[in-house]
């Protein structure tokens, strides 16, 4: 996203690399699990490979459903109503299921919190590239 040169350290490139794949797998993981968020994962996926690996990079760029979420993000931080509701109900849901199956309510109350603070982030992203751009 940044930075499409690789960077000079075969290592660097190597670290890069193993948190492109990484998030991306958890990312994938995350489009049927819910309460993971799939969004931030393939943005951190994007970013990685443009560090590690062209070809990463570009079939992210070029991908079907990843595509046009890193081209909405790159051009003004753009995310969609669809996936801001789709992000809300997933946490809702989830939150639901943790607060009747954990016998313990701290953990449901931290990650609620953690939640909401993701959500208020969300919802303050605009939801279309504006005409100036």
């Amino acid at each position: 996203m940044d930075n499409p040169r690789p960077l000079p350290s075969k290592m660097a490139r190597v670290l890069y690399g193993l948190l492109a794949y990484t998030s991306l797998i958890i990312g994938l993981i995350a489009i049927v699990v819910p309460g993971l968020p799939t969004t931030e994962f393939i943005l951190l996926a994007a970013w990685a490979a443009t560090k590690s690996s062209p070809r990463l990079s570009a079939w992210l760029e070029n991908h079907k459903l990843f595509g046009p979420m890193l081209h909405n993000w790159r051009n003004g931080k753009v995310i969609t109503r669809r996936t801001k509701v789709s992000a809300t109900v997933s946490m809702v849901i989830c939150s639901l299921v943790m607060w009747f199956t954990l016998k313990q309510h701290w953990p449901v109350y931290a990650a609620i919190a953690g939640m909401v603070l993701v959500n208020l982030w969300i919802w303050s992203r605009p939801e279309r590239v504006t005409a100036e751009r």
